[in-house]
Protein backbone atom coordinates (compact mmCIF):
# COMPACT_ATOMS: atom_id res chain seq x y z
CA UNK A 1 0.00 0.00 0.00
CA UNK A 2 2.84 2.41 0.87
CA UNK A 3 4.57 1.97 -2.51
CA UNK A 4 1.29 2.40 -4.36
CA UNK A 5 0.53 5.63 -2.51
CA UNK A 6 4.01 6.98 -3.23
CA UNK A 7 3.68 6.11 -6.89
CA UNK A 8 0.35 7.90 -7.07
CA UNK A 9 1.85 10.93 -5.32
CA UNK A 10 4.71 11.02 -7.82
CA UNK A 11 2.24 10.75 -10.69
CA UNK A 12 0.18 13.61 -9.23
CA UNK A 13 3.24 15.88 -8.89
CA UNK A 14 4.33 14.95 -12.41
CA UNK A 15 0.89 15.83 -13.76
CA UNK A 16 0.89 19.15 -11.90
CA UNK A 17 4.36 19.91 -13.25
CA UNK A 18 3.18 19.25 -16.79
CA UNK A 19 0.15 21.51 -16.25
CA UNK A 20 2.40 24.28 -14.84
CA UNK A 21 4.78 23.96 -17.77
CA UNK A 22 1.85 24.14 -20.17
CA UNK A 23 0.54 27.26 -18.44
CA UNK A 24 3.98 28.91 -18.60
CA UNK A 25 4.23 28.05 -22.29
CA UNK A 26 0.75 29.46 -22.91
CA UNK A 27 1.62 32.69 -21.12
CA UNK A 28 4.83 32.95 -23.10
CA UNK A 29 2.91 32.46 -26.33
CA UNK A 30 0.59 35.30 -25.32
CA UNK A 31 3.12 37.84 -24.06
CA UNK A 32 6.48 37.16 -25.71
CA UNK A 33 5.41 38.22 -29.25
CA UNK A 34 4.47 41.63 -27.87
CA UNK A 35 7.74 41.82 -25.95
CA UNK A 36 9.73 40.80 -29.00
CA UNK A 37 7.84 43.37 -31.10
CA UNK A 38 8.64 46.10 -28.56
CA UNK A 39 12.31 45.20 -28.77
CA UNK A 40 12.45 45.02 -32.58
CA UNK A 41 14.47 47.71 -34.33
CA UNK A 42 15.33 48.37 -37.96
CA UNK A 43 18.79 47.83 -39.39
CA UNK A 44 18.39 48.46 -43.14
CA UNK A 45 21.13 47.54 -45.60
CA UNK A 46 20.70 50.92 -47.31
CA UNK A 47 20.30 54.28 -45.54
CA UNK A 48 18.28 56.83 -47.49
CA UNK A 49 19.20 60.48 -46.92
CA UNK A 50 17.38 63.65 -47.94
CA UNK A 51 17.24 67.37 -47.18
CA UNK A 52 14.89 70.27 -47.74
CA UNK A 53 15.70 72.33 -50.85
CA UNK A 54 18.18 75.02 -49.86
CA UNK A 55 20.42 76.57 -52.49
CA UNK A 56 20.83 74.54 -55.65
CA UNK A 57 20.13 70.93 -54.65
CA UNK A 58 22.88 69.52 -56.88
CA UNK A 59 25.41 71.86 -55.24
CA UNK A 60 24.19 70.84 -51.79
CA UNK A 61 24.55 67.16 -52.68
CA UNK A 62 28.12 67.81 -53.85
CA UNK A 63 28.89 69.57 -50.55
CA UNK A 64 27.45 66.64 -48.59
CA UNK A 65 29.48 63.97 -50.38
CA UNK A 66 32.20 63.86 -47.65
CA UNK A 67 29.49 63.43 -45.00
CA UNK A 68 27.74 60.71 -46.99
CA UNK A 69 31.07 58.91 -47.52
CA UNK A 70 31.89 59.05 -43.80
CA UNK A 71 28.36 57.95 -42.90
CA UNK A 72 28.74 54.95 -45.20
CA UNK A 73 32.13 54.09 -43.71
CA UNK A 74 30.99 54.43 -40.09
CA UNK A 75 27.72 52.51 -40.49
CA UNK A 76 28.80 49.97 -43.11
CA UNK A 77 25.74 50.96 -45.13
CA UNK A 78 25.21 52.08 -48.70
CA UNK A 79 23.80 55.64 -48.68
CA UNK A 80 21.18 56.65 -51.22
CA UNK A 81 20.08 60.26 -51.73
CA UNK A 82 16.38 61.11 -52.15
CA UNK A 83 16.09 64.26 -54.28
CA UNK A 84 13.33 66.51 -52.87
CA UNK A 85 11.03 68.80 -54.81
CA UNK A 86 9.82 70.86 -51.83
CA UNK A 87 9.89 71.04 -48.05
CA UNK A 88 6.70 68.96 -47.88
CA UNK A 89 8.16 66.22 -50.11
CA UNK A 90 10.79 65.47 -47.46
CA UNK A 91 8.09 65.36 -44.76
CA UNK A 92 6.06 62.97 -46.91
CA UNK A 93 9.15 60.79 -47.44
CA UNK A 94 9.65 60.51 -43.67
CA UNK A 95 5.97 59.76 -43.10
CA UNK A 96 6.12 57.05 -45.77
CA UNK A 97 9.39 55.64 -44.38
CA UNK A 98 11.11 56.21 -47.72
CA UNK A 99 13.84 58.20 -45.97
CA UNK A 100 15.86 57.22 -42.88
CA UNK A 101 17.95 60.35 -42.22
CA UNK A 102 17.04 63.89 -43.24
CA UNK A 103 17.72 67.57 -42.75
CA UNK A 104 14.52 69.52 -42.21
CA UNK A 105 13.66 73.13 -41.52
CA UNK A 106 12.53 73.85 -37.95
CA UNK A 107 8.89 74.30 -39.00
CA UNK A 108 8.85 71.30 -41.34
CA UNK A 109 10.28 69.22 -38.45
CA UNK A 110 7.42 70.23 -36.17
CA UNK A 111 4.91 69.65 -38.98
CA UNK A 112 6.34 66.17 -39.56
CA UNK A 113 6.09 65.33 -35.85
CA UNK A 114 2.53 66.67 -35.68
CA UNK A 115 1.55 64.55 -38.67
CA UNK A 116 2.83 61.40 -36.99
CA UNK A 117 6.36 60.97 -38.36
CA UNK A 118 8.25 58.65 -35.97
CA UNK A 119 11.51 60.62 -35.96
CA UNK A 120 14.04 62.02 -33.49
CA UNK A 121 16.12 65.15 -33.90
CA UNK A 122 19.77 64.48 -33.11
CA UNK A 123 21.98 67.36 -34.30
CA UNK A 124 22.36 70.66 -36.13
CA UNK A 125 25.05 73.04 -37.34
CA UNK A 126 26.97 75.39 -35.08
CA UNK A 127 27.54 78.25 -37.51
CA UNK A 128 30.54 80.56 -37.70
CA UNK A 129 30.05 84.30 -37.38
CA UNK A 130 29.53 85.45 -40.97
CA UNK A 131 28.19 88.90 -41.71
CA UNK A 132 24.64 89.06 -40.33
CA UNK A 133 24.78 85.39 -39.27
CA UNK A 134 25.62 84.97 -35.59
CA UNK A 135 27.92 82.23 -34.27
CA UNK A 136 26.25 79.13 -32.85
CA UNK A 137 23.24 76.87 -33.57
CA UNK A 138 20.81 79.71 -34.23
CA UNK A 139 19.74 82.10 -37.01
CA UNK A 140 17.19 84.82 -37.75
CA UNK A 141 14.48 85.61 -40.26
CA UNK A 142 15.20 88.93 -42.00
CA UNK A 143 13.19 91.29 -44.18
CA UNK A 144 15.37 92.58 -47.01
CA UNK A 145 14.97 95.20 -49.75
CA UNK A 146 17.39 96.52 -52.36
CA UNK A 147 19.63 99.42 -51.40
CA UNK A 148 18.80 102.48 -53.50
CA UNK A 149 15.13 101.54 -53.89
CA UNK A 150 12.31 103.55 -52.30
CA UNK A 151 11.73 100.69 -49.83
CA UNK A 152 13.73 101.90 -46.86
CA UNK A 153 11.20 101.40 -44.04
CA UNK A 154 8.46 98.94 -43.17
CA UNK A 155 5.87 101.67 -43.80
CA UNK A 156 7.21 102.24 -47.32
CA UNK A 157 6.57 98.56 -48.12
CA UNK A 158 2.79 98.80 -47.79
CA UNK A 159 1.26 97.72 -51.10
CA UNK A 160 4.54 96.29 -52.45
CA UNK A 161 5.43 92.83 -53.83
CA UNK A 162 6.91 90.52 -51.20
CA UNK A 163 8.44 87.04 -51.43
CA UNK A 164 8.24 84.19 -48.96
CA UNK A 165 10.19 80.96 -49.48
CA UNK A 166 7.84 78.03 -48.89
CA UNK A 167 4.63 77.42 -46.88
CA UNK A 168 6.65 75.08 -44.61
CA UNK A 169 9.66 77.40 -44.27
CA UNK A 170 10.31 78.75 -40.79
CA UNK A 171 12.13 82.00 -41.58
CA UNK A 172 10.56 82.35 -45.02
CA UNK A 173 6.97 81.59 -44.05
CA UNK A 174 5.98 80.94 -40.44
CA UNK A 175 7.95 83.62 -38.59
CA UNK A 176 7.09 86.43 -41.04
CA UNK A 177 3.40 85.73 -40.39
CA UNK A 178 3.59 85.17 -36.64
CA UNK A 179 6.29 87.58 -35.47
CA UNK A 180 6.29 90.27 -38.17
CA UNK A 181 2.63 90.09 -39.19
CA UNK A 182 1.21 89.80 -35.70
CA UNK A 183 3.58 92.14 -33.86
CA UNK A 184 4.88 94.71 -36.38
CA UNK A 185 2.20 95.41 -39.01
CA UNK A 186 -0.53 93.79 -36.86
CA UNK A 187 -2.32 92.17 -39.80
CA UNK A 188 -1.89 89.23 -42.19
CA UNK A 189 0.85 89.72 -44.76
CA UNK A 190 -1.61 89.43 -47.66
CA UNK A 191 -3.48 92.44 -46.35
CA UNK A 192 -0.36 94.59 -46.09
CA UNK A 193 1.42 93.69 -49.31
CA UNK A 194 -0.19 93.89 -52.76
CA UNK A 195 1.17 90.46 -53.64
CA UNK A 196 2.75 87.66 -51.62
CA UNK A 197 4.43 84.83 -53.55
CA UNK A 198 6.68 81.85 -52.81
CA UNK A 199 10.10 81.68 -54.47
CA UNK A 200 11.04 78.12 -53.45
CA UNK A 201 14.46 79.09 -52.02
CA UNK A 202 16.16 81.73 -49.86
CA UNK A 203 18.76 82.25 -52.59
CA UNK A 204 16.03 82.74 -55.19
CA UNK A 205 14.32 85.33 -52.99
CA UNK A 206 17.60 87.20 -52.43
CA UNK A 207 18.37 87.24 -56.16
CA UNK A 208 14.82 88.36 -57.03
CA UNK A 209 15.14 91.37 -54.72
CA UNK A 210 18.57 92.20 -56.13
CA UNK A 211 17.27 91.96 -59.72
CA UNK A 212 14.21 94.10 -58.95
CA UNK A 213 11.74 91.26 -59.57
CA UNK A 214 10.41 91.58 -56.03
CA UNK A 215 10.33 94.58 -53.72
CA UNK A 216 11.12 92.69 -50.52
CA UNK A 217 11.68 89.20 -49.17
CA UNK A 218 11.92 87.31 -45.90
CA UNK A 219 15.05 85.14 -45.80
CA UNK A 220 17.15 83.23 -43.27
CA UNK A 221 20.29 85.04 -42.14
CA UNK A 222 22.65 82.16 -43.02
CA UNK A 223 20.95 81.40 -46.34
CA UNK A 224 21.14 85.09 -47.24
CA UNK A 225 24.89 85.05 -46.60
CA UNK A 226 25.20 81.82 -48.63
CA UNK A 227 23.43 83.47 -51.57
CA UNK A 228 25.73 86.49 -51.46
CA UNK A 229 28.86 84.34 -51.28
CA UNK A 230 27.64 82.04 -54.06
CA UNK A 231 27.14 85.05 -56.36
CA UNK A 232 30.95 85.48 -56.42
CA UNK A 233 30.87 89.25 -56.17
CA UNK A 234 27.72 89.94 -58.16
CA UNK A 235 25.87 90.68 -54.91
CA UNK A 236 27.22 92.18 -51.69
CA UNK A 237 25.78 92.93 -48.25
CA UNK A 238 25.92 96.61 -49.16
CA UNK A 239 23.35 95.99 -51.91
CA UNK A 240 20.57 95.34 -49.39
CA UNK A 241 18.63 97.00 -46.60
CA UNK A 242 17.65 94.85 -43.62
CA UNK A 243 14.42 96.36 -42.33
CA UNK A 244 13.55 93.78 -39.68
CA UNK A 245 15.01 90.72 -37.91
CA UNK A 246 13.28 88.07 -35.83
CA UNK A 247 14.26 86.59 -32.49
CA UNK A 248 16.90 83.84 -32.59
CA UNK A 249 15.64 80.55 -34.05
CA UNK A 250 17.16 77.03 -33.81
CA UNK A 251 19.11 75.87 -36.87
CA UNK A 252 17.84 73.21 -39.28
CA UNK A 253 17.36 69.89 -37.42
CA UNK A 254 18.90 66.65 -38.63
CA UNK A 255 16.61 63.72 -37.84
CA UNK A 256 16.58 59.95 -38.10
CA UNK A 257 13.71 57.50 -37.86
CA UNK A 258 13.08 56.48 -34.25
CA UNK A 259 12.77 52.79 -35.16
CA UNK A 260 16.39 52.46 -36.33
CA UNK A 261 18.50 50.24 -34.09
CA UNK A 262 20.22 52.06 -31.18
CA UNK A 263 23.73 51.13 -32.33
CA UNK A 264 23.00 52.52 -35.79
CA UNK A 265 21.64 55.76 -34.31
CA UNK A 266 24.84 56.18 -32.29
CA UNK A 267 26.94 55.62 -35.42
CA UNK A 268 24.94 58.26 -37.31
CA UNK A 269 25.14 60.78 -34.45
CA UNK A 270 28.86 60.27 -33.89
CA UNK A 271 29.55 60.70 -37.62
CA UNK A 272 28.17 64.24 -37.42
CA UNK A 273 29.57 65.15 -34.01
CA UNK A 274 33.09 64.11 -35.05
CA UNK A 275 33.12 65.81 -38.46
CA UNK A 276 35.48 68.49 -37.13
CA UNK A 277 38.00 65.75 -36.28
CA UNK A 278 38.52 64.53 -39.86
CA UNK A 279 40.05 66.31 -42.89
CA UNK A 280 36.98 65.54 -45.02
CA UNK A 281 34.65 66.73 -42.29
CA UNK A 282 36.58 69.94 -41.75
CA UNK A 283 36.37 70.70 -45.46
CA UNK A 284 32.62 70.13 -45.41
CA UNK A 285 32.16 72.34 -42.34
CA UNK A 286 34.19 75.08 -43.99
CA UNK A 287 31.94 74.89 -47.05
CA UNK A 288 28.80 75.32 -44.94
CA UNK A 289 30.30 78.09 -42.76
CA UNK A 290 30.19 76.00 -39.59
CA UNK A 291 32.61 75.06 -36.81
CA UNK A 292 31.00 71.78 -35.84
CA UNK A 293 27.73 69.95 -35.25
CA UNK A 294 26.08 69.98 -31.84
CA UNK A 295 23.47 67.68 -30.29
CA UNK A 296 19.87 68.90 -30.31
CA UNK A 297 16.70 67.63 -28.66
CA UNK A 298 13.02 67.98 -29.43
CA UNK A 299 12.46 70.64 -26.74
CA UNK A 300 14.90 72.96 -28.54
CA UNK A 301 12.18 73.44 -31.17
CA UNK A 302 9.41 74.43 -28.75
CA UNK A 303 9.93 78.04 -29.84
CA UNK A 304 8.63 76.95 -33.26
CA UNK A 305 5.63 75.22 -31.71
CA UNK A 306 4.90 78.34 -29.69
CA UNK A 307 4.80 80.31 -32.94
CA UNK A 308 1.68 78.38 -33.85
CA UNK A 309 2.70 75.52 -36.14
CA UNK A 310 -0.32 73.29 -36.93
Amino acid sequence: MHQTSSARTRQLFSFRARISAALVAACAALFLPGLALAQTCENPKVLRFSMIPTQESVRELTLYKPVIDLLSKNTGKKIEFYMPTSYSSVVEALLGKWVDVAMLGPESYVIAKNQGAVIDVFTTYSKKKDGVQEAGPGYKSMLITKKGSKFTTVDSLKGSVMLLVDPASTSGGLIPETQFGANVIKMPLKQYFSRVAFSGGHDLSTIAVFDGKADAAFVASHRYMNAIEASKGRMNMGDFNILWSSTLLPQDPFVYRSTLCPELKVQILQTFLKLDQTPEGKKFLENVDSDKFVEMKDADYNVIREAGVK
